[in-house]
């Protein structure tokens, strides 16, 4: 039988290049969307050869951190591993199967919040709410969306776990963008809102079934509406 081969004790200089921007991705030294600087600079502040910093690169594009662009140098495409891998999986997924990991997460998130949430996190909750209603009222579509993205992603943060904050943070943006494409009318807005305010009461009272209602219902509402 062959053997298994020993693994090496030291890690490559290349290994140990990825490491390294890696982490300087995650830190945000490198924001998602930006270009990367040009292989000679790189090389020259690293102080590494051609060789070992293409090798780590292509390492990297493969984890799905950055994308090399021909002809246009290489960008970073996400923050982290996990959510590179949830992002592409979540966009190729069903719409029916996208909502209902959303419903999941908004309903436990929501109960959760109830419970276990700060006076200083349901006053940002409010605020949040305060801010979707001014950007409603001023039919700023983009305003409103962002909004409301911070939104939720503040009841998960009130949850206290931190590991949903972390798949939440990683999937909520490929959640989001997956359900595009909807309209949304006057009702619509009004009903949705409504459904927030119950929410953010829910979560003021502590109520973990109202909260775990509302925030089901919020998900319910955007996928009974028809698409275009």
């Amino acid at each position: 039988m062959k053997r298994i081969s020993t693994p090496r004790r030291t890690a490559s200089l290349s290994a140990q290049l990825v490491d390294s921007l890696r982490a300087h991705i995650e830190a945000g030294g490198w924001p998602v969307g930006t270009r990367i600087p040009p292989e000679q600079a790189l090389i020259e502040e690293l102080g590494v050869g051609r060789s070992t910093l293409r090798e780590a690169l292509g390492a990297l594009v493969h984890l799905g951190l950055l994308e090399a662009r021909v002809g246009d140098g290489t960008y970073v495409r996400s923050s982290s591993e996990l959510q590179s891998v949830m992002v592409r999986r979540a966009s190729s997924a069903q719409r029916d199967n996208v909502l209902e990991l959303r419903t999941v997460l908004e309903e436990y998130a929501s109960g959760a919040a109830a419970l276990r949430r700060s006076e200083d996190q349901l006053h940002q909750l409010k605020e949040l709410l305060a801010d979707a209603d001014a950007a409603c009222a001023g039919a700023d579509v983009s305003a409103a969306e962002s909004v409301d993205a911070l939104f939720h992603r503040a009841v998960v943060r009130a949850s206290g776990n931190d590991l949903l904050i972390e798949v939440y943070d990683y999937l909520g943006t490929a959640l989001t963008s997956s359900l595009g494409g909807l309209p949304w009318d006057a009702a619509n807005a009004e009903e949705h809102a409504g459904l927030h305010r119950r929410l953010v009461d829910a979560i003021e009272a502590q109520d973990e079934s109202a909260a775990r209602d509302a925030g089901g219902a919020i998900v319910r509402l955007t996928r009974d509406r028809p698409r275009t």
